[in-house]
């Protein structure tokens, strides 16, 4: 009774946010002889938020944010070599690993059996993509979407262009705001999996239970879940 159950990749699957709160410390590092990390964290959020729509997500948008930000907080003074630091950072972030979560491979495997999964993922197509190569797990995906944006819209045309009804539709994955709250609109259900750290601009309050959201602490739960909400639709059917 569940026809697809779509799994977002960056701090669900692998480990992602970690990765960019180290950079972050290290960009403050940098800049702190000019200014405080509080400063320096402020100046660059709202840099990236305006520019989000031009760059998107990921880390070349990030690093383009963060050169932004140095010029503006030097008064145009930062030299060469501090550039060169900066885009060296968004080099080391690009060649980073790819960390599973613990119990994804194992998830990801036992559910791919009985069910299709469709990866959606927000951010750079080219890191994506690397990413997704290097995780081990590309061959258990049957649909792989890297979208702009995760909104009602957005979800509303994989949906179609995989032929799955919503109200058949499940989602997974670690924000509330990209994950769960698009896909209830929608009339999916939904699976929230916290990690260890959000993105301010992921944040968002819980959702009321409407008996299509659930919050699990682990993946390796998923598929005693998945058995359920198939078992319950069965007989609600």
């Amino acid at each position: 009774m569940i026809d697809a159950i779509g799994f977002d990749a960056d701090d669900t699957l692998w480990h992602n946010e970690v990765i960019f709160e180290e950079t972050h410390r290290r960009y403050c590092e940098l800049l702190s002889r000019h200014h405080d990390a509080r400063t320096v964290e402020e100046t660059l959020h709202a840099t990236e938020m305006r520019n989000l729509e031009l760059f998107g997500y990921g880390i070349k948008g990030f690093a383009l944010s963060s050169i932004e930000t140095a010029i503006l907080l030097t008064d145009g003074q930062i030299s060469a070599e501090e550039i060169r630091s900066i885009v060296d950072l968004a080099k080391a972030m690009m060649h980073h690993p790819v960390e599973l979560l613990p119990g994804v491979a194992d998830t990801v495997r036992t559910l791919a059996v009985d069910h299709p999964i469709i990866l959606i993922t927000k951010g750079d197509l080219r890191d994506q993509q690397r990413k997704i190569g290097k995780s081990g797990l590309a061959g258990y995906f049957t649909h792989t979407e890297v979208v702009a944006e995760k909104n009602r819209e957005t979800y509303a045309r994989i949906l179609e262009r995989a032929r799955v009804r919503p109200d058949r539709f499940v989602m997974v994955g670690n924000s509330i705001k990209s994950d769960v709250l698009p896909v209830l609109d929608l009339g999916g259900t939904a699976i929230h999996i916290p990690y260890l750290t959000t993105w301010v601009h992921e944040r968002a309050d819980r959702p009321e239970n409407q008996g299509r959201f659930f919050e699990l602490n682990s993946l390796a739960e998923l598929p005693d879940l998945i058995a359920k909400l198939s078992r319950n639709q069965a007989v609600g059917s």
